[in-house]
């Protein structure tokens, strides 16, 4: 676990309620996208163009790839997309948890810009995983979207 990590108290934790809805970005490269496809649940992507805008009207989870070289550089690390997403008071304040992909030859890095949104909206980090994931880590965060919804609203 990074070390910039927090803790976020469970008394704290909005958990989101209504369907499961993920928001994620994917460059053309479309890694992430596929593996958001497998989720299998309601999604919206974050437009390649950073002049096209995307509102959510909906409690969501964001899953983010992670960007930049690694080491102590963090420049970067959120994709700039993300973060015209995230700037908009509605979906900044919508946003319920975080989920980051991540090169694990980065080290320390390894997606960080899953630690570095949690720390900044005060959210919880639920999950990194590895470029286009496993088919593992997708039954695993199906359990975890389907725990973290409030009960009986997916």
């Amino acid at each position: 676990m990074h070390s910039d990590v927090i803790r976020v108290s469970r008394e704290k934790i909005l958990k989101p309620m209504g369907e499961i809805i993920v928001v994620y970005f994917s460059s053309p490269s479309n890694n992430t996208h596929r593996f958001i496809q497998k989720l299998e649940f309601e999604n919206y992507r974050i437009p390649w163009e950073i002049d096209e805008e995307l509102i959510v009207n909906k409690e969501f989870v964001i899953v983010t790839p992670t960007y930049g070289g690694g080491g102590s550089d963090l420049t970067g690390a959120v994709p700039k997309q993300v973060i015209k997403f995230l700037n908009n008071y509605q979906n900044r304040n919508l946003c319920r948890g975080v989920i980051a992909s991540g090169n694990t030859n980065f080290g320390d890095t390894f997606a960080i810009a899953g630690p570095i949104i949690s720390k900044k909206l005060n959210v919880p980090l639920l999950y990194q995983f590895e470029l286009l994931g496993t088919e593992n880590d997708v039954q695993t965060i199906k359990e975890i979207l389907e725990n973290f919804w409030e009960e009986g609203v997916k």
